[in-house]
């Protein structure tokens, strides 16, 4: 670069290069640390921030101004903080290799990578200045220090080549202190020095800041406030339903939908203070939700995903924080400590909302939990007290039909439940006609949650499901019609002996349900367990053989009361009597919506082939006979 025009009374300037490969930290911040370009009026704003931080720590009464501009391709910030001196704009301007040097002299940027980068460099002038270069061709620097009053005026000025020039001005060329920053564009970067685009970051990162702020777009209007203090979770308001209009007013604005509700984030003893807000539509609790953070003002993130729990996911929050540690590229948290206990205490609160509304409010919690009673569900799995709050609460769906567990224990204290929704709704309408409790969980948390009810509700018993306890409520068949039909149980007991399942007869309602498959787990650990052994060489069989167990087989319960059944019972041809056997068996299967064996398909196959031969052959016989007259 050449050196800058210089008149007699302003000393001429001396190109320097920066003591670092420049156009390798941009490359690393902007490829590595930076997710985009857009943080430079982030770094911008901090600078300024900062100065005037400075300024006040030396002056308290000093003129607070910030005023940033765009125009032409420019970007111009300028700050009435503490200023610098020539020696000051080399050593935090230049010399940014000196600062990342560890173990040895040697040692430089380069060589120590990004990690030192991270840990030293983010958050200083210099580097955050260097780091407009992601989009600036050039970048010029006006300033004058207020520790030297006697100090001229500095002009540092820097090209994306890596050189720069640092020259004194004379006094009258900046009378105060203070800081002026001006960014060329670069080709390729001019979107983001557009006035628009420009104020739009500002206003984003920087609405939260402690110092005013204000928006020149150089088309000679009166410049426009950027911050926009205090925060409204902050401010006064007449009602408590005049503040609930206006966080819904924010949050619409912020995330761009109304909430259901609002729930204050208030840790003065963390430093935090914020507002989490009410998703109006149901998430998948997989979701992490992105959360706005700022740092002292400053927006660090608006994707922050590890600021509340988990089991949250049915909130979106907007915070400030001054203690929570930013990860280097100041774009999310850092995991530590201070967090964790910082996100218990956030949970706390949400906790707290909920056990309030629930003493308080009950048809807004209704409305609540009509939308997300999933999240509520995951946070009653970590906390009795919690599950025994929302009892009254929580729907479950049952075999009486949906409602709360609390509703369904007043009807059973024995409580049964299916771990799969498919196996549930086979047996649902069969289970309330004969008064058997069964809850589905096969839904997300509802086997975690009544696993925990007896440690709420101590009178009451809760079991899993198995085909015992479903043959016991069965209405048994007669005696004598049972030894008639003997010979036809034989039978089917004989069919399907190859599946594993037994055959018993009982009557039950509905009527039009021919037949109930009915297994549990034991009883499918010991089919797995079978159909292991048949495949294992010599030194597993004898291991599995070892292990077989007495658990109960799968059954297949006929109903006495399906007039089908009793026809098919009835049948005087032994093999028509065993097909159509396997057919009830395939049909009952289905119906379980279980996943079938290869043995199963088989058995599916032979039967529907069989029924269809059987069809065309008794077809066939009779027009036969209808030839022969």
């Amino acid at each position: 670069m050449t050196s800058t025009s210089t008149s007699p009374s302003t000393p001429p300037s001396t190109p320097h290069s920066f003591q670092v490969d420049l156009r390798g930290l941009v490359d690393l911040l902007s490829h590595h640390l930076y997710s985009s370009p857009r943080v430079y009026v982030r770094e911008l704003l901090q600078n300024a921030v900062d100065a005037i931080t400075a300024r006040h720590a030396l002056d308290p009464a000093a003129e607070v101004r910030i005023r940033l501009a765009a125009s032409g391709g420019r970007v111009t910030i300028e700050d009435s903080g503490i200023g610098l001196t020539a020696a000051e704009a080399h050593s935090l301007l230049a010399t940014i290799g000196r600062s990342s040097k560890r173990g040895g002299e040697g040692a430089d940027l380069n060589e120590q990578g990004l990690e030192a980068t991270r840990q030293e460099f983010l958050g200083q002038f210099g580097i955050g200045l260097l780091a407009c270069f992601v989009v600036a061709r050039q970048i010029r620097v006006v300033t004058r220090s207020a520790r030297d009053p006697r100090a001229a005026p500095v002009e540092w000025l820097a090209t994306d080549d890596g050189s720069y020039t640092v020259r004194e001005l004379p006094h009258e060329a900046r009378p105060e202190p203070g800081t002026t920053v001006v960014l060329e564009a670069r080709p390729g970067a001019a979107e983001w020095a557009v006035p628009a685009k420009v104020e739009e970051l500002a206003r984003d990162y920087g609405s939260l800041l402690p110092y005013d702020i204000t928006f020149d777009d150089g088309e000679g209007g009166e410049p426009r406030p950027v911050t926009d203090r205090p925060a409204v979770w902050d401010r006064p308001f007449p009602t408590p339903a005049a503040r609930r209009v206006a966080l819904a007013g924010h949050c619409a604005q912020l995330f761009g939908f109304t909430p259901l509700d609002s729930i204050d984030l208030d840790l003065p003893v963390a430093g935090v203070r914020g507002v989490a807000y009410v998703l109006p539509e149901p998430t998948s609790p997989a979701h992490r939700a992105g959360h706005r953070v700022h740092l002292k003002g400053m927006l660090l993130t608006d994707r922050a995903d590890n600021l509340l729990p988990d089991w949250a996911f049915f909130v979106r929050a907007v915070l400030d924080t001054d203690t929570l540690r930013p990860t280097a590229s100041r774009e999310n948290l850092y995991d530590d400590e201070t967090l964790a206990a910082v996100r218990d205490a956030l949970g706390a609160r949400v906790r707290g909302w909920l056990a309030e509304l629930a003493a308080s409010d009950p048809d807004r919690l209704a409305a609540f939990l009509q939308v997300h009673h999933l999240g509520v569900k995951s946070m009653a799995r970590h906390d009795s007290e919690l599950l025994g709050l929302m009892l009254p609460w929580l729907p479950f769906e049952t075999s009486d039909g949906s409602m709360s567990l609390q509703e369904f224990a007043a009807a059973h204290t024995d409580i049964h439940f299916t771990r799969t929704v498919e196996e549930f709704r086979q047996i649902a309408p069969i289970a309330a006609a004969h008064g058997l409790g069964v809850i589905n969980a096969g839904y997300t948390y509802d086997a975690d949650l009544l696993a925990l009810l007896p440690a709420v509700r101590p009178e009451l018993k809760v079991t899993e499901l198995d085909a015992g306890a479903v043959t016991e409520r069965l209405d048994p068949v007669p005696t004598a019609a049972e030894l008639a039909l003997a010979p036809f149980l034989a039978t089917a007991r004989t069919r399907l002996e190859a599946q594993g399942c037994d055959v018993v007869l009982r009557a039950f309602q509905p009527v039009a349900v021919p037949a109930l498959y009915l297994d549990d787990r034991q009883a499918r650990q010991e089919r797995d367990r079978t159909a292991a052994l048949e495949s294992a060489d010599s030194l597993w069989s004898g291991i599995l053989g070892a292990l077989r167990g007495s658990a109960p087989r799968a059954r297949l319960v006929l109903n006495h009361n399906n007039p089908l059944v009793r026809r098919i019972a009835a049948l005087p041809d032994e093999a028509l009597t065993g097909t159509a056997v396997e057919s009830l068996y395939g049909q009952a299967l289905l119906m379980s919506q279980r996943p079938l064996r290869p043995a199963d398909s088989t058995l599916l196959n032979r039967a529907f082939l069989g029924l269809l031969e059987w069809a065309t052959h008794s077809t066939d016989s009779r027009d036969a006979q209808e030839d022969q007259k």
